[in-house]
């Protein structure tokens, strides 16, 4: 009776969502037909009349005309690098839900390749200049040009070491300071990713604690690694991992009475989406897709959550990777006023070198057991530690603590806010049906009546010349030297492109078109091509 009553605490504790549920996610994608739209369907797959999808069919083919005009050079390279490199075949047929993926790529191709960039601005090989909402995955928080500066500084400190491996450069010793300083724990170790540092982070737990499982939030995402991404992607089933919900007491009570967990991974990007996968067109499928940021539940919930892991004995972990100097210059633990036993981060970290680090309280960092000589928590890595890594490290570091820097930080919420509102209001004053929704500078895109095509809004940005990650308009991301001219600039272009958009019929309205209604649609379509 008890082993029941703790498996039921679980089943609560999970999300009603696929999302909450990762082996139930496996079966349904495997489940899940392949089957695309013919031209006539493409067009009209919301029941819109045929003067509506040829409308919507000569605005597509225009855009994709544009874009070969304009980026001759751009797409035949892309053309050529996609038959030898998986990532742009992979990016190329998730950009857009399935059904609509292969003709939209022969009528509207993306480039993929980057020239030159500067300020706020990319351009591509073309000459075709764009403002840079990529925010390079993350990386990017203060511009392009402090990255860059980091590197050439970097690379010159350490040139007379060159890329000798094995040995420290001294410029580590001032790393690892620095960085114990800005996490508040007592050690540090270095790694080539941010995937990297989360499965050492949760492997030092483990060793620690003698106990396997790992507890994640739904929809957080921790890197590609096995344990961390137990549903669709991952070819082996969930094992060690329990994926329970976000800002919900059955959770905690998970938390208070198992006693197998090992740590509690939370990734504080999950804010502004609880419970959600991270956003992205490719799952567009309606306008069902809602963000928003509370700070205030957000971390009175993180509070609660230490609280329960400094009772049980868990280790608790905070994957800061993505949102780690982005928040404030100590990160999500002084943001949110909340302290982690380890502490994971980075891409910013490396001033624009890939890298990722541990930081931690020195009983958990420790890899080995002096009573037991053989029984070690082993992690090394060729390229940990890397001179030209730590020297653009060191050069980052040095600029966090620049007046400069400083001021980017200066009342960053409320200039963040602010410029959401801004938008958000000008898309209302134009009776569009698109809102923003923020965490500082992290942004999504939200949309506000039903819709099937609510992922062409990518394109249309494009067009503007607004650059978006393959995500589409999942994920905004601005580094924070946009002035309020830039911003302003921009604003302009994202209302200007969703006016195009709404000219040209894609947010076409039925009074028959609801949300629920697209989604029996596309269950009918499924079992139709399963049958």
């Amino acid at each position: 009776m008890p082993r029941l009553m703790r498996r039921l605490a679980l089943s609560r504790a999970k999300h009603p969502s696929l999302a909450g549920h990762s082996r139930m996610a496996k079966r349904v994608a495997s489940w899940l037909p392949g089957y695309a739209y013919d031209e006539a369907r493409f067009f009209a797959a919301d029941g819109a009349p045929p003067e509506v999808a040829e409308r919507r069919r000569q605005a597509l083919l225009r855009l994709g005309q544009q874009l070969v005009q304009r980026c001759p050079k751009t797409l035949a390279l892309t053309a050529q690098a996609r038959e030898g490199l998986p990532d742009l075949q992979f990016t190329g047929a998730y950009r857009v839900p399935f059904q609509f993926s292969p003709l939209l790529r022969q009528h509207l191709q993306v480039g993929a390749f980057l020239e030159a960039a500067d300020g706020v601005c990319v351009s591509d090989l073309d000459g075709n200049r764009y403002f840079d909402l990529t925010g390079s995955y993350g990386v990017n928080v203060f511009g392009v040009d402090v990255y860059r500066e980091c590197i050439a500084r970097g690379a010159a400190h350490v040139q007379a070491l060159g890329p000798v491996l094995g040995g420290l450069h001294p410029c580590v010793a001032s790393n690892v300071q620095r960085l114990q300083r800005l996490s508040g724990l007592d050690q540090v170790s270095f790694h080539m990713s941010g995937t990297e540092a989360v499965m050492q982070a949760v492997r030092l737990a483990r060793y620690h604690t003698g106990k396997r499982h790992l507890v994640r939030f739904c929809g957080a995402y921790h890197g590609w690694w096995e344990d961390v991404q137990p549903g669709p992607g991952n070819p082996l089933p969930p094992r060690e991992t329990y994926t329970l919900r976000d800002l919900h007491e059955n959770s905690l009570q998970v938390l208070r009475t198992r006693r197998d967990i090992a740590c509690v991974l939370i990734n504080p990007l999950q804010a502004l989406h609880p419970n959600r996968n991270a956003p992205g067109d490719s799952t567009l499928v309606d306008s069902s897709r809602q963000a928003g940021f509370d700070r205030a539940a957000y971390t009175a919930w993180l509070q609660q959550v230490r609280e329960v892991c400094t009772e049980r004995g868990i280790v608790l972990i905070f994957d800061e990777v993505f949102v780690g100097f982005r928040l404030g210059p100590e990160g999500a633990q002084s943001y949110f006023g909340v302290k982690a036993d380890l502490v994971t981060y980075g891409k910013t970290l490396g001033g624009g070198l890939p890298v990722g680090v541990v930081c931690g309280r020195r009983e958990l960092m420790k890899r080995y057991r002096e009573d037991r000589p053989a029984d070690l928590c082993f992690a090394r890595g060729t390229f940990n530690s890397h001179p030209y890594v730590m020297g653009a490290m060191q050069a980052f570091l040095d600029y966090l603590e620049t007046p400069e820097a400083q001021l980017m930080y200066l009342d960053l919420d409320q200039r963040q806010n602010l410029r959401a509102a801004r938008l958000n209001q000008q898309l209302a004053s134009a009776g569009l049906p698109v809102r923003v929704a923020n965490l500082s500078s992290i942004w999504t895109v939200n949309y506000t009546q039903p819709s099937r095509y609510n992922w062409m809004l990518q394109f249309y940005l494009r067009e503007q010349g607004l650059a978006l990650s393959w995500v589409g308009t999942g994920r905004l991301i601005f580094s924070l030297n946009y002035t309020e001219a830039d911003f302003e600039e921009v604003c302009q272009r994202f209302v200007a492109a969703a006016q195009a958009m709404a000219a040209d019929g894609w947010w076409w309205q039925d009074e028959r078109l609801s949300n629920r209604s697209i989604k029996r649609s596309i269950l009918r379509e499924m079992l139709a091509h399963r049958g």
